[in-house]
């Protein structure tokens, strides 16, 4: 069983995939990789922003250091399901992601009474937490956009820190944030049949970077939260601004 870890660090590639070079790297990443324990499953995140997008307009300038903040839920979730509270950073290409794990009816209740509720038996934990009350407060965020998507995710057994994961059809809405309802949306980005991520602490195994030379495969920049503003809010938002 692969474990969920609320503190890690590591770097982040992405590539858009046809359904057929899928296929095939599947069939040949078997030969070395897991598929986890939890086989295809929908990932379910609320992103929370400024008022007028600061954060991921932030984001899209590449700057050295940025950060997200979500609402995270692997599946739909009910008022008693566990969901995770999680910032994510990058400084420098290194992803750094902090995260607690709450009730989703407590989440719920902190993000319309801003009062905190939680208790947390590790230090770690209330410490993040705390990061996260500062950053909520502090910048007034609030929910902006659900992006969820349908994941397959496939481990190294021999190396913990490497992983490799395949999203399809990634899908947003801007109304109904409430996720209990459901992770239906529209379609982010029609084109790409698969989006891979590969996560990594160093360097690829050698065979994993002959098997991407061989299919010629290729990284190629994609975020799913700037992808959504930049292509369905940032028109609208101008407008509301104009208007």
């Amino acid at each position: 069983m692969v474990k969920l870890k609320n503190c890690f660090q590591r770097r982040e590639k992405k590539y858009k995939l046809s359904y057929e070079a899928y296929d095939s790297l599947v069939e040949k990443m078997n030969q070395y990789m897991q598929e986890d324990e939890y086989g295809l499953h929908t990932i379910i995140s609320v992103y929370f922003d400024t008022e007028d997008f600061e954060m991921i307009r932030h984001s899209i300038n590449k700057p050295v250091f940025k950060e997200k903040f979500r609402l995270r839920s692997y599946g739909i979730p009910n008022e008693h399901t566990n969901v995770y509270l999680e910032i994510k950073k990058k400084v420098k290409g290194v992803v750094y992601k902090r995260r607690v794990t709450v009730p989703y009816a407590q989440a719920s209740e902190f993000f319309e009474t801003r009062k905190n509720r939680f208790q947390f038996s590790s230090s770690k934990d209330t410490q993040i937490k705390q990061e996260i009350d500062w950053l909520v407060l502090r910048k007034k965020l609030e929910p902006k956009v659900m992006i969820a998507y349908d994941r397959r995710a496939f481990f190294y057994p021999q190396d913990e820190d490497f992983r490799v994961t395949f999203d399809f059809n990634i899908r947003y809405r801007t109304e109904a944030l409430d996720i209990t309802s459901g992770a239906e949306g529209e379609r982010v980005a029609p084109e790409i049949d698969v989006l891979m991520e590969v996560k990594a602490l160093g360097a690829y195994p050698l065979w994993f970077s002959e098997i991407l030379g061989e299919l010629k495969i290729y990284p190629s920049s994609f975020s799913k939260y700037a992808q959504t503003y930049q292509r369905y809010l940032f028109s609208k938002e101008e407008f509301c601004h104009v208007v």
